[in-house]
């Protein structure tokens, strides 16, 4: 695979919340070729290996606004697990 390609996926998956650079868990997940589910099992069975703030959970206000500037994010994404 063609390394700017790579370089240019990565990139566009970096959003810029509470002024930190960040990157969804999903979207790890997507590179690394994981389910979701299991990244975030795979972090907190290891959580002393990454640094306090390391991952944050979004506030509503902070999905709504990162799916109003994303056309590839769609409100589905954010609906809640019954």
């Amino acid at each position: 695979m063609d390394e700017l390609f790579v370089q240019s996926e990565i990139s566009s998956r970096i959003y810029t919340l509470r002024g930190e650079p960040v990157m969804l868990d999903r979207d790890l997940a997507e590179l690394y070729d994981v389910e979701t589910k299991r990244l975030n099992e795979q972090v907190k069975r290891n959580i002393e290996r990454f640094p306090d703030d390391f991952m944050f959970q979004l506030k509503e206000n902070e999905k709504n606004d990162l799916v109003a500037k994303c056309d590839r994010l769609t409100k589905p994404l954010w609906t809640k697990s019954p």
